[in-house]
């Protein structure tokens, strides 16, 4: 198994994009393993294995700060910054929390189980990281359902006045914990519908520059997009197209009952 032999990013990158394909499938089958003992969140780790290999595999972290919203979508991310063991072996299910933090990791910046927060909380790293002179990348993960918080549409308004590197992942999969509602989620459908083409985009309409990537659970597509915004010079979001439950029939079928589950 390749994940077995991942102790830190530095590893990922070793890795060819088949490796690294054959090693999102390895990760999910330890994934259903554990969440089938353990419970956990489900979904929304299942649809971001690749997003968070290519992740690892472009940025340097880390120097380079990635936060995510919610966290409970950060099981790959764990798996990947040395803490496999919490997921590959039972009697280490409980090594870790479900959600971001720092006291496990120097890969993880927040302690947060509050959706909509990571744009604004990367805007701060970002200027501070910028009063200070200091260099490298902060990347936000958002999810399409966290997307319509008032935080983070405040910290989207901001971004743009930071005038440097600020890189917003933002993770669609056409879900909340249930289904979305709302004026912004016609955007997005019609953003996917048009692969990022039309003339409406909400994110151009905030100053932000804007990547699509229509094949958000392809590894080549993924860090062939992350690579085309690393060290950005300005703040530039990045809409990719994923599935919530990803290689599991049954979550992919039944999103909302799938998002979290008990043993």
């Amino acid at each position: 198994m390749y994940i077995e032999k991942i102790n830190g990013p530095e590893d990922v990158k070793k890795l060819t994009v088949d490796e690294m394909t054959v090693m999102a499938g390895e990760m999910r089958e330890s994934l259903l393993k554990r969440a089938s003992i353990h419970g956990g969140h489900f979904g929304p780790n299942f649809g971001m294995v690749e997003a968070t290999i290519a992740l690892h595999y472009v940025f340097e972290s880390p120097k380079d700060k990635i936060v995510y919203d919610v966290s409970h979508q950060t099981y790959p991310h764990k798996m990947l910054t040395g803490r496999k063991d919490a997921y590959l072996y039972e009697e280490h299910y409980d090594d870790v929390s479900g959600y971001s933090n720092p006291n496990e990791s120097v890969h993880d910046h927040f302690t947060v189980g509050h959706t909509s927060t990571s744009v604004s909380l990367a805007c701060g790293l970002a200027k501070a990281r910028d009063l200070k002179g200091e260099e490298g990348n902060v990347i936000a993960v958002i999810g399409d359902g966290s997307l319509s918080g008032g935080e983070a549409l405040e910290g989207l308004d901001y971004a743009v006045e930071l005038d440097g590197n600020l890189i917003i992942i933002v993770n669609d999969n056409d879900m909340s914990i249930a289904e979305n509602h709302g004026g912004l989620y016609g955007n997005l459908k019609l953003l996917r519908e048009t692969n990022g083409q039309a003339e409406c985009n909400l994110f151009k309409a905030m100053g932000l520059d804007y990547i699509y990537v229509d094949h958000g659970n392809a590894v080549g597509d993924l860090i062939e997009a992350f690579q085309s915004v690393k060290d950005s010079r300005k703040p530039v979001v990045v809409h990719i197209n994923t599935l919530k439950g990803k290689g599991y029939a049954p979550a992919e079928q039944n999103k909302e009952v799938w998002h979290y589950n008990g043993p």
